[in-house]
């Protein structure tokens, strides 16, 4: 054979001429073996380069690469794999392999059970001797129990495309989260397809911040992700309607459906999801200028005995969509309407009186003018069952309204009030003492209309229910306030009253003297007028109980940190920041046998100094967080040599 190539000129083989139209074609000649070569007519230029080049009269070999296999090629190589561990193994080698890996469909790779099943006859034993039973590399069926998440600058299509290779044979990825950035290499339409073919497990889908998706993209995860249960999207501007008929249409299985800040999306898309997804369970839908009441309408009257979580904020929608709520919402259990400037006095009477929010339990509602006194105790009147409420930034509503409605939600167990500025102690107290027998907590916050009135309250039945109290930054709210809610509420547990600059030693004793049930958790932090009498008072009357206490900012000394440590030997978390405590004070906690404190905040005392280091080390034996900060009098040194002993302690410099 080697003879073949010396011939030339009038001794060439094929007389006429050379056999080659390009002596340097080096497709001519395919190599099947070591010593046979084939000739085949140039049809068409192949795409394979051949182990053999010309270099003048003389052939030079030339060794062979996968490089230059077409992609058709190596797909269809990939496809036929049998097990996952090979996929990842060649998505491994470059950018190019992965991507053609990740764009293998399921359904796409070659069935080569029958041949792994002979070739188990051949398999060597294992370690023990035994026959190898299975293949330990094959693919597992995915169930989608795998959770995995980008964010930021991770969050590009190569990752995505290596989450869809790797999660395939380790049980399927069931959530995926993505929390996009302004990179200029963010996911696009070529990394959801890479999810789509590889991932169709794939049961929750969060993308947030990602202008550079399209509907292309959804519709891609669409076409693959049929098992989809919960859809998230938050600020992708290029995300229209179609994306959401794409995605109604091929997951009937989808039940929580949340949508922010996607102005492209409207009426049509949700309307869609209406017709498509019976099973819906939850909808949360926010600043989403195109939805009217058309849209929110479809989901609430398509889904009336399955849905019921709903949320709406910032929504152009009127008093239509809140007729039906009331009218539809017959397995609604949580609904939060928030700046539904639309929304009148009307929307929440005709709620109220639909009688379709028989299973209300939680209501949340936040800027919207339409809360008035009558529509308030619509409301009340039409959830009998309402638990849990919350009203804040509600300018039209006064005390009548409030105390209307505490007598007809006879189920309520929890009330929240926040910027409510017409409310004022009449309505708070009035709340209070015509509230059911089931009210459990009542928080007052940021309400300008509360004044320290001493109101005189006629011999009542105190509230036995209520057990957590919260009046935070109420100027107006002081002493008097106190002693009355001391008489009406005796088993207090929970009290918080922050920045109440009002409240002094004389208002608070009067309550430690009521709460028979013994205090759990006491916040007064911002209380700048509490001594270290009330402080003293407590640990002797609650300490038995007493679990937190903040004593952030308030008119305390050593002698407070000296009664805590002798009488709170269940209490665990302590705030004594911006307090007037010194090293006398910390010793005689490290000091006390009983106390194990697992938090201590010190932040801003100024007269702790390098002493306190024994002292803290010695605490430290419980202590899980220590808050140093503005600690000026401990060195950096002290701090160094403390950060080192307390390895296990997380803490604030």
């Amino acid at each position: 054979m080697s003879k073949l190539f010396a011939f030339s000129g009038s001794d060439d083989c094929c007389p006429g001429g050379s056999i080659y139209p390009n002596p340097k074609e080096s497709s001519l000649f395919l190599s099947l073996g070591r010593h046979v070569d084939v000739y085949f007519p140039p049809r068409k230029r192949s795409r394979i380069s051949a182990p053999f080049v010309f270099s003048g009269e003389r052939f030079e070999q030339k060794k062979p690469s996968i490089k230059v296999l077409p992609d058709e090629c190596l797909f269809e190589i990939f496809r036929r794999l049998h097990g996952g561990q090979e996929r990842s193994s060649c998505a491994c080698v470059s950018k190019r392999w992965l991507t053609l890996v990740s764009n293998i469909r399921r359904d796409e790779i070659s069935d080569n059970k029958t041949t792994l099943a002979l070739n188990l006859k051949d398999e060597s034993t294992d370690k023990k001797g035994g026959l190898v039973s299975e293949v330990e590399d094959q693919d597992v069926e995915g169930d989608g129990y795998l959770s995995r998440s980008l964010e930021g600058k991770k969050a590009t299509d190569v990752r995505l495309a290596a989450i869809a290779v790797g999660t395939a044979s380790l049980g399927g990825l069931g959530k995926l989260f993505i929390r996009g950035s302004s990179s200029r290499r963010g996911v696009t339409t070529v990394g959801l397809r890479a999810i789509s073919r590889g991932c169709p497990s794939l049961k929750v889908l969060s993308l947030w911040n990602l202008s550079s998706v399209g509907d292309e993209g959804l519709c891609e995860i669409a076409d693959g992700c049929h098992q989809l249960e919960k859809f998230d999207l938050c600020h992708c501007p290029a995300i229209t309607d179609k994306s959401l008929l794409a995605v109604a249409k091929s997951c009937p299985n989808l039940n929580d459906l949340t949508i922010e800040g996607c102005a492209n999306i409207g009426n049509e898309g949700l309307q869609a999801v209406a017709r498509c997804c019976p099973n819906l369970k939850s909808i949360s839908i926010k600043d989403c200028p195109l939805v009217g009441d058309q849209g929110i309408a479809s989901l609430l009257s398509s889904a009336s005995y399955s849905l019921t979580k709903v949320k709406l904020q910032a929504l152009n929608i009127a008093d239509v969509s809140l007729a039906v709520i009331g009218h539809y919402g017959k397995a609604v259990t949580d609904l939060s309407l928030t700046s539904l400037p639309n929304v009148s006095e009307k929307g929440f009477w005709v709620m109220g009186n639909g009688h379709g929010l028989q299973k209300l339990k939680s209501f949340t509602v936040t800027s919207c003018r339409g809360v008035t006194d009558l529509g308030l105790e619509a409301v009340g009147k039409g959830c009998p069952n309402l638990k849990q409420f919350c009203l804040r930034k509600c300018a039209f509503l006064s005390d009548n309204g409030l105390v209307s409605f505490a007598k007809t939600a006879s189920s309520l167990e929890s009330l929240q009030l926040e910027e409510c500025h017409r409310v004022t102690q009449f309505g708070f107290f009035g709340s209070l003492l015509n509230c059911g027998a089931k009210l459990k907590a009542i928080s007052l916050v940021n309400c300008f209309g509360i004044k320290d009135l001493n109101l005189g309250l006629p011999p009542v039945s105190p509230c036995e229910s209520l057990r957590s109290l919260s009046i935070r930054n109420c100027p107006g709210f002081g002493d008097a306030g106190l002693v009355a809610l001391g008489k009406l509420c005796p088993q207090l547990q929970h009290v918080e009253l922050s920045g109440l600059h009002g409240i002094t030693d004389a208002g608070f004793l009067p309550l430690l003297e009521s709460c028979e049930a013994g205090l759990v958790r006491v916040n007064l932090s911002g209380c700048v007028n509490l001594s270290d009498k009330v402080v003293c008072i407590m640990a002797d009357w609650h300490g038995w109980t007493l679990e937190m206490l903040n004593l952030d900012g308030c008119k305390i000394s050593d002698a407070s940190l000296v009664a805590i440590a002798e009488s709170c030997q269940l209490l665990s978390d302590l705030d004594v920041s911006k307090c007037a405590i010194t090293d006398s004070g910390i010793a005689a906690l490290a000091r006390s046998n009983m106390i194990n404190l697992q938090i201590l905040s010190m932040s801003g005392c100024s007269m702790v100094s390098d002493k306190s280091l024994p002292s803290l080390g010695k605490l430290g034996q419980t202590l899980l967080g220590l808050n140093l900060q503005q600690c000026k009098a401990i060195s950096s040194s002290a701090v160094d040599l403390l950060v080192e002993q307390l390895w296990r302690c997380d803490i604030l410099l």
